[in-house]
């Protein structure tokens, strides 16, 4: 008889500039975390799809050493590198159960920006 381990979270911040990995216990408590910075992205290339994934990697292999499997994925944000980041966490070796779209939606909050014009 397997005892049962309850899966834990995938909190994934994306902004337009990075990507921040954190993995926390069903109970809050954080195991390891990682960001695009700190594999090696620098500067602009922190927010490209590529250091989500690479990132998202790095943190579901100290996931797997420490004896996750199942995780729960919650998207934050609307970066980039969304697509990636869960991609690379199933790449990394970790079975998603579930993913919950968490983005903040202003309800008529603050004015937005200036529309670029190119």
């Amino acid at each position: 008889m397997t005892s049962f381990v309850p899966a834990c979270f995938f909190p994934l911040p994306l902004s337009l500039c990075s990507t921040h990995i954190q993995v926390v216990s069903f109970d809050n408590q954080p195991f390891s975390r990682t960001s695009c910075g700190t594999e090696g992205f620098q500067n602009a290339k922190k927010g490209t799809a590529i250091a989500a994934q690479t990132a998202a990697m790095a943190a579901a292999v100290k996931a797997r050493g420490k004896g996750v499997l199942h995780v729960r994925v919650m998207v934050k944000g609307l970066g980039p590198g969304r697509k990636a980041a869960i991609k690379g966490l199933t790449m990394g070796g970790l079975e998603i159960i579930s993913i919950t779209d968490n983005t903040p939606v202003p309800h008529n909050g603050c004015r937005p920006r200036k529309a670029r014009r190119v």
